[in-house]
């Protein structure tokens, strides 16, 4: 089997929580991450613009038996709906791969992980809805 390339990026150009950050600082953010947590950080891909659009997101878990993970630039870039992130989760876990986060300085690396994940969302859910 193939060595393992590092961790993908994932940065998006939709507002994030009704903010919007450049993408430049997108990647800022994921490199300095990757830094301190000494993992090798490949360039990131770029999420269409599009409401709903998860394509690129599709397109780097085809890609996951090359990496070792991906590091999103948050958490909240992941799908609105929770089924959807799960079988994420499941088929990150599956390959081999872990899943971080870098705004919320966040690692997925077991099945343990998930449920904080999903808390953090359904409390932001309920903020934004208050």
């Amino acid at each position: 089997m193939a060595e393992r390339a590092g961790h993908r990026g994932y940065i998006g150009a939709r507002p994030l929580n009704g903010s919007r950050s450049p993408q430049h600082v997108q990647n800022i953010v994921i490199r300095d991450y990757a830094r301190r947590k000494n993992l090798q950080y490949l360039l990131s891909a770029v999420e269409h613009i599009m409401p709903g659009s998860y394509m690129v997101l599709e397109d780097i878990l085809d890609e996951l038996p090359r990496l070792n993970g991906l590091i999103l630039y948050s958490i909240f870039m992941l799908p609105p709906d929770e089924a959807r992130r799960r079988e994420i989760y499941d088929r990150v876990l599956r390959e081999g791969c872990d899943l971080h986060a870098a705004v919320e300085e966040i690692t997925l690396s077991s099945r343990d992980g998930i449920q904080a994940v999903e808390d953090i969302l359904l409390v932001n859910k309920f903020a934004t809805i208050l």
